[in-house]
Formats: structure tokens, sequence, C-alpha cells
């Protein structure tokens, strides 16, 4: 570990007599005993380098003046500055310390930085985009719009173990004044951050945190590079991998398969609870955003995950199970499975309880052992192709007939799912204007150009909505693939015509009617028809499906007569 020496950085900065080429400005010291501080910052355009400083008294002037006037250059003199009013002798600065020339000194430094952090006496923060002299206690988006309304240093993604490693941290506005400390600004920290007061003040070990809300801290933060954005979190998990920039989104996976060589813990699969990520395939995530809303999540251990699935089965309705691994007799034994996940090549092998698929024997519902805040086990779905399993977003066409089972699951991580391939529909619905009625919007998402494709997931489904001028009358053409097979569905607003219906109040209950709807046989081409309640008019789609496409054409016209019968 390479030191600042802040009695000889701070004499160069005076050009005090002596210093010169006599006195050492660093000094590899192990960071065991002597006592040290630290910076955290957000680096800038203007930083100076080891190279450049240790060579600030060997240069002529006009280059060295050239350096001392850069703002990265005030940042170590201030530091340095303070940590001598706090009386120590050494400091460390990432942007100075470290000889980012040499490949093995940078990644010795990274693997290390948690642990240099933590093992410092104090840490500043030098937040350069806050003038006032009080710490931001409220989101202001006129000053930091760019940034959630907080100061950009709470964006960033190596500044997270750099607040929580630290036992004691300093905060300092532009001009270097101190704004406040970790201890006495934990509640706003927990606002602006979401990381646990306890865990501000005492670290890690106060309480042992589970992946998914550890990765939640890191979902809104940024690096320059990508990697990086694994890269920062290997202190916060006490794991180890080789550094390879350049590898993208595979460093973040490879984090994942660390943490799970290292710790039994399901939460790590918990991400994406809130179906945000129209993602498929890998069990692992792509990133540490996916995490976003798990800081609520909480790991079961493996003594209470028999009696939390029990009370699963109760909450869920589900059937009855009868399950000879978890009588009593047998428990020790299901506790021992259950929970266990075990790396193997291009998959992850683990014993889970799954819910069957009401309409395909290979889709089903896992349940992990974690909770969420309300204490809800989560689940997660996944969808078998061959040996291996490949996860979906979230159906609700599970099954509840039958209890959960037992399985032992081969999940990939190496190879995305492709499943069938997509379908694409096309809207031909210009014709509804005639007769005064207009597409008002799409749920759950929006289309362009007429088009939308979906995949073949179960849940790929979407919902259009048309209204007459005075937005009384109400119908919702429904579009899907499901399992493979392309689906039409017309339905009309059934409440009173005497009240105006929010579009979108009634593209929800479309959307969930149609989902529950048994499985209809889907034919090439087809006309269905829906009478608008209390009016003259009939809502009609007619469709040709070819391999990868169906025109759907959207028609209002009159009614010729039916059960309800037309009403002039």
């Amino acid at each position: 570990m390479r030191l600042l020496d802040v009695k000889v950085v701070l004499d160069r900065e005076k050009d005090t007599q002596g210093t010169g080429l006599q006195a050492k400005i660093f000094s590899e010291l192990d960071g065991g005993s002597e006592e040290y501080a630290v910076l955290s910052h957000r680096w800038g355009k203007e930083e100076v380098t080891y190279d450049e400083m240790t060579r600030l008294m060997e240069v002529v002037e006009p280059a060295r003046e050239e350096v001392k006037q850069r703002a990265g250059y005030q940042k170590i003199v201030k530091s340095c500055e303070w940590a001598m009013n706090d009386g120590y002798r050494w400091m460390w600065i990432d942007t100075c310390c470290i000889d980012k020339q040499k490949i093995l000194e940078l990644s010795v430094a990274i693997r290390s930085m948690y642990r240099w952090y933590s093992k410092s006496q104090k840490c500043y923060v030098y937040l350069n985009d806050v003038e006032d002299s009080n710490f931001p206690t409220e989101q202001d988006f006129s000053r930091f719009g760019k940034t959630n309304g907080w100061p950009e240093w709470f964006s960033r993604g190596w500044t997270l173990q750099e607040l929580i490693a630290p036992k004691q941290v300093k905060f300092f506005n532009k001009g270097w004044a101190c704004i406040g400390d970790k201890e006495s600004l934990a509640d706003t920290l927990e606002n602006i951050t979401r990381i646990p007061v306890d865990v501000l003040k005492d670290g890690l070990q106060s309480r042992r945190r589970c992946v998914a809300q550890i990765m939640s801290w890191a979902a809104d933060r940024k690096t320059e590079r990508l990697e990086d954005r694994a890269y920062s979190l290997l202190g916060l998990f006490e794991v180890d991998i080789p550094l390879s920039y350049g590898e993208g989104e595979k460093a973040f996976w490879k984090l994942q398969l660390e943490i799970i060589k290292m710790r039994n813990d399901h939460s790590i699969f918990a991400w994406n609870p809130k179906g945000q990520f129209h993602q498929c395939g890998s069990v692992l995530a792509d990133d540490p955003s996916y995490f976003r809303d798990c800081h609520n999540i909480e790991k079961v251990e493996p003594g209470e995950f028999v009696d939390e699935l029990t009370k699963y089965i109760r909450q869920n309705r589900l059937a009855i199970a009868r399950w000879p691994h978890l009588r009593p007799r047998s428990r020790s034994g299901a506790l021992r499975e259950l929970p266990n996940i075990l790396l193997v090549p291009d998959g992850i092998r683990i014993y889970l309880p799954v819910i069957p698929h009401r309409d395909s024997a290979s889709v089903f519902r896992a349940i992990l052992a974690c909770r969420d805040y309300y204490g809800n086990l989560i689940t997660i779905d996944f969808k078998s192709s061959g040996v291996s399993s490949y996860r979906i977003p979230a159906t609700r066409r599970i099954r509840k007939s039958r209890p959960p089972e037992l399985r032992i699951h081969y999940l990939a991580w190496s190879a995305p799912y492709s499943g069938e391939e997509c379908h694409h529909f096309k809207l031909h619905d210009t014709l509804t204007s005639y007769h005064g009625f207009t597409r008002r919007g799409t749920f759950p998402h929006m289309i362009a150009d007429n088009a939308v494709t979906l995949s073949s997931l179960i849940n790929d489904f979407i919902v259009v909505v048309y209204a007459s001028h005075d937005s009384r009358h109400l119908f919702a053409v429904g579009l899907a693939h499901y399992l493979g097979t392309p689906s039409v569905h017309v339905v009309c607003d059934e409440s009173s015509a005497n009240q105006e219906v929010p579009w979108t109040e009634f593209a929800k209950k479309v959307y969930d009617t149609l989902w529950s709807a048994p499985v209809e046989d889907f034919f090439i081409s087809g006309v269905k028809c829906a009478h608008l309640p209390r009016t003259i008019w009939d809502s009609k789609v007619v469709w040709y499906s070819g391999n990868v496409q169906t025109h759907v054409m959207v028609d209002v016209e009159q009614c010729s007569g039916c059960c309800v019968g037309p009403r002039e």
C-alpha cells in the first residue's frame, strides 16, 4: 500500500527549503499498524497522477505551476491539510497513490480497496457540487437534476464501498468546509442511498445482509467502465474474481457466480421483482439495476424454510400437500437439500419446490428461500428445455389444484434462452374513425408504427383500447403470443354508458380477464365480433396469420342483429 507523507506534501506545496528531492513523498507501508486517512471524491478532468506527483519538484517551474493549479492537486493539498489537523501523518488518494501504468498494481489496488478504506481512521468525502454550508437533506432537481436530486458523489459506483467501509466519514463542500459526518447524518444518508442506518454506523458486520439487498444499493449507481459495475462490489461481498477490462457484462456474471460459491443465498435470483426488465434466459442478472427494488428482501434460513412453505401454500390457497420429504421424521434431510446451491458446468444445480403451469408441462414457478417486506416468499418462473431450465418473466396461469413439487433443477446461466421465434402483429385500424372511435392507448406497454412484436413467452400480451368521441363506449383488442401460438381477442366495456370510464382502468380489467380465460385454438384467419352495449354498433376484428406475422384489421360497423339486439 503506497501512502502519501502528509508533511512532505504540504512542505512541497509551500516550497519549504530542503524538502526537494531529499524527502520521499510516498512510502510503501502495509496499512496495518499505521494510522492514515483516505479521500473519497468524484474524479474530474484535472487529476494528478502518480508519475506527476513523484516528479513535481523535478520539473521546471512553468510545468510545476501548471500541475499545482489543477483542481485535482488542490484536492490532494486540502486533504493533507485536514489529515494533519486531525493528527494523521499518512494519506491515501486513489488518483495519485496507484501507478495505473502497471496492470498488476492496478489489479491489486482494485481488489484491496474496500479493505484499505475499512482500515483507515478517517475518510474525507469531497462533494465538489455542494456550495452550501449545510449538507443537503432534501432532493433538489434544480441543482442536481442529472443525479436524481442529490450530489453526484451518491450516483457513482465506487463511492458505495467508500461510504460503507470506513468507520468515520466527514463530508466537505466545494470550499472544503466540513458539513457533517456519517454518524450524525445517518438518517439522511439512508434516505439517499437506502442503506440501513445500522450498516452506515457499524458496517456490514452489524447484521449479515442478503445478496439482493446489498445489490440494490448499487442499482442506480454508474461507473465509467461497464466492468467496474461488478469490480466495485468485490469488497462488499468479500469475493475475488480475475479482472479483465473488455469483457463487458460477463464481469457481473462472474461476480454472481463467485458469490454463489461463497454464500448459500437464494436472494441472488430474486432480481426484477416488479417485472420492469423483459428478460429471459440466464438465471443471472445482467446488471445491478435489476436488483433495484430488492432493498427489503430478507434471506430465509434453512431452519424456517419448511414452515414458510407451509404458510405460502395456505396463503395462496394451493392444494394441500402430503410431502413425504417434509414430514417431521425426515425434515432434517429436506432441510439439508432444500436451500443448497451447487455450480455445475454452464449451470446451477438447485433443489426447490415448484408449482406447475396450467397449460404447459415445461413451465413452472419456483419458490425461493427468501421473503419480501411483507413476509411473503419470493418466486421466479422457469421454462425447461432439455436438461436445463431458463428464466422467463412471471406468468399468472399457475395451477393451484396441485401442491408444489420438490425437484432438482439445472438453471442455465451461460446460454441465453431463444425459445420459439417472436411473432409480429400489424394493426390496421383507420376504419374505426369513420364511426367516431379512436385508439386511446395500449397496456401494459406502448406500440409504435401500428406494429408490435411479442415473444412466445406466456405473459407476452398487449391490450389496445378504442373509445368513442365522448369516451362512453369502449372496446379493446387483445394480442398475444401464447406458448408459441398467436391469438386475437375483442372485448367490450360492460359498464354503464351513462358515465365516462377511464380507458386505463378498462385496459387493466381486460388484461386480467384475458389472462384468466381458457386457451383457445387459433386459426390462420378468422373474424371476431363483440356488441357494444346500449348502442347499434359491433366492434369487429378480422385477422390473417402467416408464419411470423398476423395482420389484424379493427373496425366498427352497425349491428345486424344479435341476442342483445341493436338499439337505435
